[in-house]
């Protein structure tokens, strides 16, 4: 299904240095993320920087909602995540698409303007009525927590 999702153009390098976010391939989930920033970014181990996108999404749709997620390969290779760990955009915001970086590695890393640093995943909500209850119908892990299962 394709859902089209209203974008606006805050940097003028989109459509002359940079495409507008694009799937990788077809079978990509998530749009690339640029940073939308001037000049190169050093960070250092245990720096973090909030970056523009050069974007301003509106998800308009109340039953979706928009997801920042890290690169894998940059957090996997340069321990390059996302400050907050997701990004969450609710449908009805309509600001500048901003990405909280954090260089959790052991190396410095330069960002570049343009580098495609973060991605965006767009998915299904489903919103909950709640329901006081004095107990839970039983469930064969019960209460159950971390590790209730063993170790490997």
């Amino acid at each position: 299904m394709i859902h089209t999702l209203e974008v606006r153009v805050l940097d003028p390098r989109f459509g002359t240095q940079w495409p507008l976010p694009e799937y990788a391939t077809p079978g990509s989930a998530a749009l690339d993320l640029r940073a939308a920033i001037d000049a190169p970014l050093r960070l250092e181990p245990g720096d973090a920087a909030l970056l523009p996108s050069g974007l301003a999404i509106h998800v308009a749709d109340p039953g979706l909602c928009a997801l920042v997620l890290p690169r894998s390969g940059l957090g996997h290779k340069h321990g390059i995540v996302l400050g907050n760990g997701t990004g969450l955009i609710d449908a009805d915001y309509q600001g500048p698409l901003l990405i909280s970086i954090w260089n959790r590695g052991i190396a410095a890393f330069v960002i570049e303007p343009g580098d495609r640093i973060a991605q965006l995943l767009l998915v299904p909500i489903v919103r909950a009525a709640l329901q006081v209850v004095d107990t839970f119908e039983h469930s064969a892990r019960g209460s159950g927590g971390f590790g209730h299962t063993g170790v490997r």
